[in-house]
């Protein structure tokens, strides 16, 4: 989620929809594995530090996520807050532990993960002064993790911005692969896009050769309705009462989404859709609209999906219950 202005291999939640209504020609091809329909541990462990963006992991939150439905868990991770400055770039032992321990509670609750390293600001800023750093810290996951089952999945980078352009995130994605792939010859990696990890710099991302990758983007479209009044994002006040639901609006998703699913057919890769939400101070009719459709819209391309989040300001999980999203995301 923009915060600047923004195996067990599980088959009891397949991708359903896939092909209805869609050109033949224009899927990507199957997911590897049964991701399916997810949700994001969001506002955790890619805080500054865990506790200040809300509640820790707790091990119910894993069973509950499970329970609910979904067979996926992504953990956005802010690494950068946790490791030297200096080389070797060491992690935080104790955080290194922490992230270990979400791991084990999603793996042992039945879900697969989706690991990444989320808001490396130092990095969207300085890229080639931060580039060695970037890539201990993933010599350091993959070392971590190499023996872990498929169903840990890797994400390189999430939303790529500002100074990491895409013709250099084209390079060090190409680096951040080859050193992942030096103890997870085997593991699925998800790719995404610079500019923030929408569609808007798809056609300019290039793929390595490697037939275990996995092309994941993020969609909050449109941004006026989903992050209105988000007190992060500049001016988004004034977006209050920005409604969603005419054919027009159903009609941008529908085009925006046969462009990725085309995309992704002429690269021969799966698609994971790891973030969408719309923030808690839009009418919860409009977000029940909008994340229904959505989510439709992605399994009716063939695409997996990870809800932007569980508990927090886009959460489906509210009051100590699942709030009326959980039925937009689980019909």
């Amino acid at each position: 989620m923009r915060r600047s202005a923004f195996l067990v291999l599980l088959g009891s939640l397949p991708i359903v929809g896939m092909g209805c209504e869609a050109d033949p020609g224009q899927l990507p091809p199957p997911m590897p594995m049964e991701l399916g329909r997810g949700i994001n541990l969001g506002n955790k462990l890619e805080a500054p530090a865990e506790g200040d963006w809300g509640a820790p992991v707790e091990a119910w939150m894993l069973t509950t996520i499970r329970q609910g439905g979904f067979a996926t868990v992504r953990v956005p991770i802010r690494w950068s807050a946790h490791a030297a400055a200096t080389a070797p770039y060491t992690i935080d032992p104790a955080f290194f532990d922490r992230v270990t321990w979400v791991v084990d509670q999603a793996l042992a609750a039945g879900l697969m993960v989706v690991l990444n390293v989320h808001h490396y600001g130092e990095l969207f800023s300085d890229p080639q002064g931060q580039r060695d750093r970037f890539l201990a810290l993933w010599q350091q996951i993959a070392t971590r993790f190499r023996d872990y089952p498929e169903a840990v999945v890797f994400e390189v980078l999430n939303e790529p911005n500002t100074n990491l352009t895409p013709e250099l995130w084209n390079e060090f994605l190409i680096d951040a692969l080859a050193v992942i792939r030096q103890r997870n010859p085997d593991r699925y990696v998800m790719l995404g896009t610079a500019e923030w990890g929408g569609i808007g710099a798809m056609q300019r991302l290039r793929l390595p050769d490697d037939d275990r990758l996995i092309f994941t983007f993020h969609y909050y479209e449109p941004f006026a309705f989903t992050h209105q009044g988000a007190e992060w994002v500049a001016g988004s006040d004034a977006w209050l009462g920005t409604p969603w639901g005419t054919s027009r609006d159903s009609t941008a998703v529908r085009q925006d989404f046969a462009a990725v699913a085309a995309w992704a057919a002429a690269h021969a890769v799966p698609v994971f859709l790891g973030e969408f939400g719309a923030y808690s101070r839009a009418a919860m009719s409009d977000r029940v609209a909008w994340t229904t459709f959505v989510r439709s819209e992605a399994e009716r391309r063939g695409f997996a999906w990870a809800y932007w989040e569980f508990d927090a300001g886009f959460g489906a999980w509210s009051n100590g219950r699942w709030n009326e999203l959980h039925g937009a995301l689980i019909p």
